[in-house]
């Protein structure tokens, strides 16, 4: 028999992820802030629990994935947080983005109950959450993600066990930190370009044969070139990863001055945003040149 999963965190990523657990035969529990977006899932045959402990207490495997460190503790500590019903022997593994420290602090958490815990972000977007291709960057014990890796492979491609607790939440940070330089850079040269005459397009060309081609650019040149943004990674938690990459940088005393500047910029983006955009929208820092 499969084991009963729970799912806490319904958003652009965990919606598909709980339809794969679902599609590959995993008997799956339910629980977001917001109640309706556990509507489709519940169609499909997905148990809705009323709060996180009931998820937790319902679950042999429980799997979170929330926006960011506060949402992830009011999930975990909060009123009926999923930390007091999560059962002994039971499997837990977060998906979300937070730093290694309160992944540390999760760990210690639940093995005063008797539980196991991975932190396992995930990259690939909404595409691979939506293909089952995602992939995970796990910390914790090797047993633990062999026990999983059956919910795992209903969601994802690959998994990799990068070390003790901590070690998938500082990988994925210094992962994030790459693709928003890479696509705050591509932002900056095609103002350059554009700004000189150069149709952006012409530059995508040679972009895509020379060795500064990479697949991010191919996913997100299109949008900056249309000047569409729909989020598929939204640009305000890039804002909040490259935060968090800054601030484990402060506690090891690793200067990051390209990751910094890079904040500035997503920042003033985010903040002159009205609507949720993907990180490619950091070319409207340069839209004036871009036109």
């Amino acid at each position: 028999m499969k084991p009963t999963v729970g799912l806490i965190g319904l958003g652009l990523m965990g919606r598909p992820m709980g339809a794969n657990l679902l599609k590959a035969g995993f008997p799956l529990v339910v629980w977001n802030r917001t109640r309706a977006r556990a509507e489709a899932l519940a169609q499909q045959g997905a148990r809705v629990a009323a709060t996180p402990r009931e998820a937790a207490a319902a679950c042999d495997v429980l799997l979170t994935i929330v926006s960011d460190p506060p949402a992830l503790e009011s999930v975990l500590w909060g009123a009926d947080g999923a930390l007091a019903g999560l059962r002994r022997g039971s499997a837990y593994v977060d998906s979300s983005t937070v730093s290694p420290a309160l992944a540390r602090r999760i760990a210690v958490a639940c093995a005063e109950r008797g539980a196991e815990f991975l932190d396992a972000p995930v990259t690939g977007g909404t595409w691979g959450a939506e293909k089952g291709e995602l992939v995970f960057m796990v910390g914790g014990a090797a047993e633990t993600l062999k026990r999983v890796e059956s919910v795992l492979g209903a969601m994802g491609k690959k998994w990799f066990h990068l070390g003790a607790h901590g070690a998938g939440q500082t990988v994925k940070l210094a992962m994030n930190m790459i693709l928003a330089l890479q696509v705050d850079a591509l932002a900056e040269a095609l103002a350059l370009v554009t700004s000189s005459g150069v149709p952006g397009e012409r530059l995508i060309e040679v972009l895509q044969s020379s060795m500064a081609r990479a697949q991010v650019l191919d996913v997100k040149a299109p949008m900056m070139l249309a000047g569409k943004y729909d989020p598929s990674f939204p640009l305000r938690l890039m804002h909040k990863d490259l935060g968090l990459a800054l601030e484990l940088a402060n506690q090891t005393g690793v200067p990051l001055p390209a990751t910094a500047a890079a904040r500035e910029v997503y920042n003033a983006v985010k903040g002159a945003a009205k609507e949720d955009v993907d990180y490619a929208a950091v070319a409207r820092f340069w839209e004036k040149a871009l036109r």
